[in-house]
């Protein structure tokens, strides 16, 4: 864990030299000189924390100090900048001023010096210790034959899971096994073909493929089979033998003598020479990690017309992918237990078959919950409970309250614990520490993906890459732990970009454990407890209903002069947020990150937040913020200021003076209850566009007229723009402003508004001179949102070939304008949102149009009477709302094409199409066979009382 730390303060140490090195003067060889021992330690480090549940307190010691040291280099190293840097004035005043800082601080920089020294002294020591414990515990200077070793231990206990739950005869497994055995057997392939079953750990992967294997129809199917375990740590020659002996013990042949002195490339030939004299062959590859391991192993297995199959289990989705590429291949993902198979795992594993006692039922599915149909973990815990009376339900809270804690030690658990921590293991340090950062949220906690991204660029754990911005980056390691099924996607924003997330709940006691040791973040909620004896770096508040004054007396005595984030999760207490902030506010001053997202601030923006040199990540989203103070121009090192849904509407001339500035968002839905009419921005000063760095902006008040809009165009880096009240006339200056946003991937524009009467979008504008060229506009944006009257659709949306996402609101365009034409044939448009668009009386979606399409929202087309769908169009239709729509009095004519239609809603229709479908649910009725495919049909309309009410006309699957 350590190891964690110290890579991301050698990082912040690279950076800090690279950018600040030149005020340090005569101490850079010091702080080069303690960068440089660290780097010494951290491959030693690695393997030493492989070690350290089974070692001596003295090296448990020893790697904490490692860590304390690395956070103290960069606490010195913050608060060195924050005392030199600040005066970087010009002309005779800023002479002066720097001529008495330099005398007032004089006896700062000695002491610094000091601290330098005596942190290099520090780092001295322990790098002895590091060379002693090398010696004494047999771990070398590479970390490599060790570190093998311990994760081969590991990897030992995870192929005894699979044991575990094979004994167990785990349930739920009959239906996925019919189906994969159905993938092998298929007749219509004769080529090889590669079935990858992939998904977190302790799913029993291993063990569904085991039983697939092992299948009296599959055996006799292929007459020559093998089982590979892989694993993180495999040598890939022993893998290699292990296969020839299997390979000629199902043969019936002897096995060549030779093999022991043989390379790689000779023991790929023999086993490829035998598979193609073999016949039918089927082996599975179990545990696999890495994508290297399918690119060397493939060459080893021939194609051939006998219909050959590979199985392949691995926690990783870009493996599973790799390994179906070439070949034939199909994916299979495998999903938690369903509440009934779980429950039924769990009562015989407890109850021998029989029923769960009442008295024990709700501690029961609560302890059964957190495991959230994990076999793995259903068995473990149901192992551990197994042994208590269940004639003493308090045994059983025990368990309940102690979860967290029976992770973090040995015994029952152990074995969960090992298994999750295999995949943490895996990965690099920077994906470590961004996985560990997820502790912050409390269980259960809907995580926004935006915001938890931005806190990972705020906090410095995204490491910058040439040719790629840092959000892009940030993007990719959040696709990499998803990809690694460490983290659960449960919502999207729009095709392509994930809107919400989640862990699993035992997979999160693991990470608050480990961020725990690491001291990463502090968490909490109020009530009385004991704060860490280390220095407080990242407060987290949760929500709270304790007694303020008791916490209040608890903070008098915390120190958070080594503070670095302050961030508030949730709806937490107004009094307690208050009473931190102003602690924080008033000792932290190497704050880097504050966030108080929906919080009950006061309407101005406290002032000591301004005297915060290190700041860089300000988020108010959803505060009463009314108005930001000319202040703000202090805070040179912002990068990330978030006033979305506040008061404000203004902002001052002396923003322009943060040139770092990358994100700055500032707007307000114009109707609170639902976004349909826009948002308000707010009115930007004259020489916006000098703020160079600005690749988010959203959202600009452009009503003072073309000057402003202009401004837009010098904003080249711009990757997302918001831009309201927008007139008429100024339509030809944005277009020339766009031509010059080759980055930009998002575009919202809005028209100045009355009521639902928009004022007229003309963007059907070319820049000169590449007045007769689609090419002048960005073919980057993947997102447009076009919030006014359209008297046609802009001629260069047609050429907007990446675009995944469009809506229209308010455009009102004329029957002869259908806004379908020009996007059916775009290859990659994944959702429409249309409200208020269109005004002519039908809808026709032609076959071979919308291919990539999954979502479609119509809304508010009060002359809508028909819509039609021809057989062809529309094939990956996965979710169809319609929404008042009160002259529609009929479904779509050819609903029943969309055979991919998992959900229907209705919403606020006529009433006569309402009660029709209400009244008309039997299954030889036509409508009733029209849409009898549909897995999930909701009605909802508001009764004469304006009383909400929905209904399921019926649903094949879990409600939502």
């Amino acid at each position: 864990m350590a190891e964690t730390v110290l890579s991301f303060v050698l990082d912040q140490l690279s950076t800090f030299l690279r950018e600040e090195g030149r005020l340090l003067g005569g101490l850079r060889q010091e702080v080069q000189f303690i960068r440089d021992e660290l780097g010494h330690m951290r491959a030693f480090l690695r393997e030493a924390e492989a070690k350290e549940e089974d070692a001596q307190p003295r090296l448990q010691e020893w790697i904490k100090q490692v860590r304390d040291a690395a956070y103290d280099t960069e606490d010195i190293l913050d608060e060195f900048v924050a005392r030199f840097a600040r005066h970087r004035t010009t002309g005779f005043y800023g002479s002066v001023q720097r001529i008495f800082s330099s005398i007032k601080n004089l006896r700062a920089r000695h002491r610094v010096a000091s601290e330098i020294q005596s942190l290099k002294s520090r780092i001295k020591s322990i790098s002895e210790g590091h060379q002693r414990y090398q010696s004494e515990y047999g771990i070398s200077a590479q970390g490599s034959s060790s570190l093998s070793a311990v994760n081969n231990t590991t990897w030992r206990y995870s192929r005894d899971d699979a044991l575990l739950v094979e004994e167990a005869k785990l349930v739920g497994v009959d239906h996925p096994k019919k189906h994969l055995i159905s993938q092998l057997l298929k007749r219509d392939d004769y080529q090889l073909k590669v079935v990858s079953v992939v998904g977190m750990g302790g799913l029993g992967k291993t063990t569904l493929v085991k039983k697939v294997h092992e299948d009296p129809e599959v055996r006799r199917h292929f007459p020559v089979r093998a089982w590979v375990t892989v694993s993180q740590t495999c040598d890939f020659q022993d893998l290699l033998k292990d296969l020839i002996q299997q390979l000629h013990k199902e043969g019936k042949k002897p096995v060549p003598q030779s093999i022991e002195s043989m390379t790689t490339t000779e023991l790929k030939k023999i086993v490829k020479d035998f598979l193609q004299q073999a016949g039918r062959y089927a082996i599975v590859f179990d545990d696999v990690w890495d994508v290297e391991f399918w690119n060397t192993i493939k060459f080893a297995l021939p194609e051939s017309s006998h219909g050959n199959r590979i199985m392949l289990t691995t926690r990783k989705a870009d493996v599973a992918s790799a390994s179906c590429t070439e070949s034939l291949g199909y994916i299979y993902r495998m999903e938690p237990l369903s509440l009934e198979d779980s429950w039924t795992l769990f009562c015989n594993k407890i109850f021998k078959g029989n029923s769960c006692p009442g008295h024990l039922m709700d501690v029961a599915k609560i302890i059964l919950d957190k495991c959230e149909g994990l076999p793995l973990a259903i068995l473990a815990i149901s192992g551990l409970l197994a042994l208590k009376d269940v004639n003493r339900i308090e045994e059983w809270e025990m368990v309940r309250r102690s979860l967290g804690v029976e992770l973090e030690g040995t015994g029952k658990l152990d074995r969960v614990k090992r298994i999750l921590s295999l995949s943490y293991s895996d990965l690099p340090w920077h994906l470590k520490i961004c996985l560990l950062y997820t502790s912050i949220y409390p269980e259960d906690y809907k995580i926004g993906c935006l915001r938890l991204v931005n806190l990972w660029i705020a906090e410095r754990f995204v490491e910058w890459r040439e040719g790629m911005s840092i959000e892009d980056i940030a993007w990719g390691y959040f696709s990499e732990l998803v990809n690694r099924s460490l983290i659960q996607v449960t919502g999207v924003f729009y095709e392509g970009m994930p809107g919400y997330c989640r862990i699993h709940d035992l997979l999160r006691e693991i990470i608050i454990s480990k961020s725990r040791e690491q001291n990463m973040v502090t968490i909490t909620t109020g009530q009385p407890t004991r704060w860490p004896s280390e220095k407080v770096r990242r407060l987290i508040v949760h929500t709270s209903c304790s007694n303020n004054t008791q916490h209040h007396q608890q903070t008098q005595n915390c120190c958070f002069d080594h503070l670095r984030s302050f961030v508030t999760v949730g709806s937490t207490n107004p009094l307690l947020s208050r009473m931190l902030l102003s602690k924080v506010l008033e000792s932290s001053k190497l704050l880097k990150v504050l966030d108080l997202t929906g919080q009950e601030t006061p309407e101005e923006v406290p002032n000591e937040i301004f005297n915060l040199f290190h700041l860089k990540h300000l988020d108010l989203c959803g505060t009463r913020v009314e108005r930001v103070p000319k202040a703000i121009g202090k805070l040179q090192h912002l990068e990330y200021l978030n006033l979305g849904n506040t008061g404000v509407r203004e902002l001052p001339m002396e923003i322009l003076k943060l040139q770092k500035l990358r994100v700055l968002k500032v707007h307000q839905r114009v109707d609170a209850s639902h976004d349909d009419y826009g948002h308000h921005g707010f009115k930007a000063p004259s020489n916006m566009g000098g703020l160079l760095a600005l690749e988010i902006l959203n959202c600009i008040d452009v009503s003072s007229g073309s000057a402003i809009v202009k401004e837009i165009g010098k904003l080249t880096q711009l990757r997302e723009l918001g831009i309201t009240k927008l007139r008429r006339e100024d339509g030809k200056e944005l277009c020339s402003s766009l031509a010059n946003l080759t980055s930009l991937q998002v575009l919202r524009v809005a028209s100045i508004a009355k009521g639902d009467d928009h004022e007229i979008i003309d963007l059907n504008h070319h820049p000169p001179p590449l007045s007769s060229s689609s090419s002048s506009f960005p073919q980057s944006l993947r997102m447009l949102i076009l919030c006014g009257r359209l008297e046609k659709m802009p001629q260069w949306v047609a050429h907007l070939h990446n675009l995944v996402r469009i809506d229209l609101d308010w455009s009102r365009l004329r029957g002869e304008e259908d806004p379908l034409e020009s996007l059916q044939h775009f290859p990659n448009l994944g959702e429409i949102n249309f409200c208020g668009s269109y005004q002519g009386e039908g809808l026709c979606f032609k076959a071979g149009g919308f291919l990539k399409l999954k979502q479609l929202h119509l809304k508010r087309m009060e002359g809508l009477r028909w819509m039609r769908v021809e057989e062809g169009a529309l094939p990956h239709l996965q979710k169809l709302f319609l929404q008042q729509l009160p002259s529609l009095e009929e479904l779509p004519m050819g609903i029943q094409h969309l055979i991919q239609l998992q959900r229907l809603n209705l919403y606020e229709m006529s009433s006569q199409l309402r009660e029709k479908l209400l009244e008309n649910q039997k299954e030889d009725s036509e409508d009733y066979r029209r849409i009898a495919h549909i897995p999930e049909i909701l009605i909802g309309y508001y009764t004469d009382d304006r009383k909400w009410r929905h209904r399921w006309l019926w649903a094949k699957k879990k409600k939502i």
